[in-house]
């Protein structure tokens, strides 16, 4: 493997309070291994999770680090150990919120690796030698061969980069029910991962019901496919809408508890609530025993995907032709900051995308 032994990146550098500065750095990437590729970075999507990490709102990270886990690239060096047949040189990957796993348990032999109790989160953890694990606000990365999932060529990389791990973390949910043709699907939160969300349900024939706190998006949730819209403002709306969901999906980054059991009454018998909420450090879901067990309503969390799952949910963006509604900025310091700052004020419409990395990289 031909390895790159220095790696541009735009990130935190002294603390985490200094959010939403970044500064360039450099950065030696962990010793090589068999199972790795290199990725020469085209877009990287930034993620909610970026904005929880970054202010620290997940607790302290050593430092420096760049932050980013949605990443689009080429791969540009292959371990001795990568299988020739599936990756070469130049081949288009996506890479999400995981760069690892054991390999060995239960959960990775039978394609559930996003579980592995031995899992790697981009940015989040350090590798066996010791170095930081960084991440996709950088000219390359070096990742396990397994979690570089190949891109299909319908999808254009400015696009893709948010499917990788806000995409496949609202899909997820929608295939482990086992959503079909018909099947009654509300999605509570209507913006980053939640447009998403509704256009993946509906391209699995799903009946979307958007659920919103006003009804400023309405219009926005229709024309992205939305058979219903419910306000969650409006006095009484559960009364209402009784029975009338199999499936909801909890997109919002924290809990609302004034709505939240008036939302899951909602749901049929056995209907079934699944959040994909990562709320800051701390955050509780307080829950009342006798409501669940009375309404017969089954509660749970999903977190992002397997590659196997990753792989498929690309295959279905393809074939429906699914684009998030994104903005594009090209990455540099000030950029970064700028994106940040949209992301965390809910000012995008409704994912950032950082481009240019060949200019600024150069």
């Amino acid at each position: 493997m031909s390895s790159i032994n220095e790696i541009r990146a735009v990130g935190i550098v002294n603390s985490l309070k200094d959010w939403p500065q970044t500064q360039q750095f450099t950065y030696k990437p962990h010793k090589a291994r068999p199972q790795d590729v290199d990725i020469k970075i085209l877009a990287c999507g930034i993620c909610g999770s970026d904005i929880h990490a970054s202010k620290g709102e997940w607790g302290d990270l050593p430092l420096p680090r760049a932050f980013g886990h949605e990443i689009i690239g080429e791969i540009v060096a292959i371990g001795e150990g990568v299988d020739s047949s599936k990756y070469k040189i130049g081949d288009r990957v996506g890479v999400g919120a995981q760069c690892d796993s054991c390999g060995k348990c239960w959960r990775c032999d039978h394609d559930h690796e996003n579980t592995c109790r031995d899992s790697k989160s981009l940015y989040l953890g350090t590798y066996e030698d010791g170095t930081l694990i960084q991440g996709g606000y950088a000219s390359h990365i070096r990742v396990n061969s397994k979690f570089a999932i190949h891109i299909p060529d319908k999808l254009e990389t400015k696009y893709v980069a948010p499917l990788m791990c806000g995409g496949v973390t609202g899909f997820r949910p929608l295939l482990s029910y086992g959503v079909t043709k018909g099947t009654k699907v509300g999605v509570y939160g209507f913006g980053g991962i939640g447009h998403m969300s509704v256009m993946f349900a509906k391209a699995m024939g799903a009946e979307v019901t958007v659920i919103s706190r006003g009804t400023s998006k309405k219009e926005l949730a229709k024309k992205l496919g939305a058979d219903h819209y419910i306000a969650t403002s409006e006095e009484g709306f559960e009364a209402k809408n009784y029975d009338t969901l199999d499936l909801i999906v909890n997109t919002g980054s924290d809990f609302e508890p004034e709505s939240l059991t008036k939302v899951i009454s909602m749901l049929k018998p056995d209907g079934r609530f699944t959040f994909i909420t990562a709320p800051p450090a701390g955050v509780k879901l307080e829950l009342v025993p006798m409501f669940y067990l009375m309404n017969c309503i089954h509660i749970g969390g999903s977190g992002i995907g397997s590659p196997k799952e990753i792989e498929y949910m690309l295959q279905v963006a393809a074939e429906h032709d699914i684009k998030p509604m994104i903005e594009t900025f090209d990455i540099s310091e000030e950029n970064v900051r700028k994106a940040w700052e949209k992301v965390d004020s809910g000012d995008i419409r409704f994912r950032a995308v950082l481009t240019g990395y060949d200019k600024f990289f150069k």
